[in-house]
Order: C-alpha cells, then structure tokens, then sequence
C-alpha cells in the first residue's frame, strides 16, 4: 500500500452555510479562528470585515483569512460559497495577510471552481493516498490565490495610516482578547488616543474599536458555553472577568438570556 501520512487535522472543504452551524452569530461577531479559510463566494452578497476594514463582497470574490486575523462575516440570505479550511501549521504557502479580491476572468473563476471540485470529489471518495492529493490540490490552489494577489497589489495603493492602525488594532484584541485589558489600555499601547482610535475604528470597520472588542470576548464566551462543559467561572476566569457574577451580566446584556440558558438551548 503507498504510503499516505494522515495529518493531525486534515485539509478540508465546505460549503459557506458550515461556518456557522449553530447560527449566524458565529462568523458576524468579531472573532479569529486557528486555521486558514479561503472563502470563494458563487452567488449572493455580504459584508466582511478582515484585514482593519469593513467590504462588501459579491459572486466571484474571495476572502482569504490567515489563522489568528480578525474578522466578521454578514452572510446575505442568498449567498452561496464554499470554504477551504487550512490547519495553520499546514506546509502549504499561503499569504500572511488578509485579503479581499474580485476575480472577473472567466477563466480564473473556472480554474478556483475546478479546484474546489476535485477537493470535493478526494474528500468525498477517500481514495488511496487522498490526503496527499488534498495536499496537492491545495498547493495549486495556494499558487492560483498568490498570482491573484499579486496582479491585484500592482494595481493597488499603500494603506492608509487609518488602515494600518486598524490592522494593528485587530492584531493586539486577537492576542490580549482574554486579559481584560480596555481599549483605552489598548489605544495608548498603540500611541493614539481613545477618542481617535474609536473614530478610526468606526469610519474602517463599521464598529467602533470597544464594540470590536467586546464582540471578540462574546464569541470566545458563546463559543465555551456551547463547545465545552466548563463551569461558568472557569469561563469568566478564561477571559478576564472578575466574577462569575459580572461574566453572567455580560452575556444576559448581549444575548438577553442567561449563560445557562445558551448552553441549554444549544445542547438541546
């Protein structure tokens, strides 16, 4: 039998509607996720916010988004894609970047369906060495997005100082999300005051730069209440809330429910 090394967590593909199965709070909350998604959106609209910005998108666009970036997705009632989700420690060369691109060739749109399609049709069969074609296919899908990139950057700008301090700013919630720090703490560790950086926030992503915050710590919440049977002040421990007491305040604020009533309902 050849040999075929099964990875600990394998290259997968799906449709658009499983980034979200327990509901739509699951990708349009700020969060981050630990494995790359390539997003190859076929028909419909949204809104997306990666990589310090707020865009729409459309059929024929994709939305590459690296492990540990911010994002948020408002998937339209019609929209229709499909994902490839990348482990982050994967060997595949994929940017390090968030990305937002319009394919408007035919033929480029024709080659990223095909792709998609034969990793559909590997992952369905489970043929010999179907891990290694997964891996194949991924590399050439790695080598089609980088072209596309870079033809894009060559007509593209520098970002703006209001792109690179939102950037920033994401960069620092993903990593200090669960510490309790304030975005007032965070503002002044990125030389900016609050008020500034709240604007900038809010003309880039459409959030101000507390909401962007405070979602992230509500995902990670929602997602440990349903994903885990942790007690809930283990949880408030995980993300930096004084008190079990104050960590069921901020959920019943946001959800309108209690902690315990999420998770019921979710498990149910």
């Amino acid at each position: 039998m050849p040999y075929d090394p099964t990875p600990v967590e394998e290259i997968s593909v799906y449709p658009l509607k499983s980034l979200a199965p327990l509901g739509p709070w699951q990708v349009s909350l700020a969060h981050h996720r630990e494995h790359h998604l390539l997003i190859w959106i076929t028909r419909g609209q949204g809104l997306a916010m990666i990589d310090g910005s707020r865009r729409g998108f459309s059929a024929h666009n994709v939305l590459f988004i690296p492990a540990r970036s911010l994002f948020a997705i408002e998937i339209g009632r019609n929209c229709i894609g499909q994902v490839l989700q990348v482990p982050e420690d994967s060997p595949l060369a994929l940017p390090r970047k968030a990305h937002h691109l319009r394919i408007s060739q035919a033929q480029d749109q024709n080659s990223l369906t095909a792709l998609f399609e034969a990793m559909h049709g590997e992952q369905a069969a489970r043929a010999t060495l179907w891990h290694r074609a997964m891996l194949s296919y991924g590399e050439l899908t790695g080598i089609w997005l980088r072209r596309q990139i870079h033809d894009a950057e060559l007509q593209a700008g520098k970002r703006s100082a209001a792109r690179r301090l939102t950037t920033a700013y994401s960069n620092r919630v993903v990593e200090f999300f669960r510490t309790g720090l304030s975005m007032a703490e965070h503002a002044a560790a990125l030389d900016v005051t609050p008020t500034h950086l709240t604007r900038v926030c809010k003309a880039e992503t459409g959030k101000t730069a507390a909401s962007l915050l405070t979602e992230r710590q509500y995902h990670e919440a929602r997602r440990l209440l349903v994903e885990s049977n942790l007690p809930m002040r283990d949880i408030a421990d995980q993300l930096g809330f004084g008190s079990a007491a104050y960590f069921t305040r901020f959920i019943s604020q946001h959800s309108g429910q209690t902690p315990s009533r999420l998770r019921k309902e979710a498990k149910a």
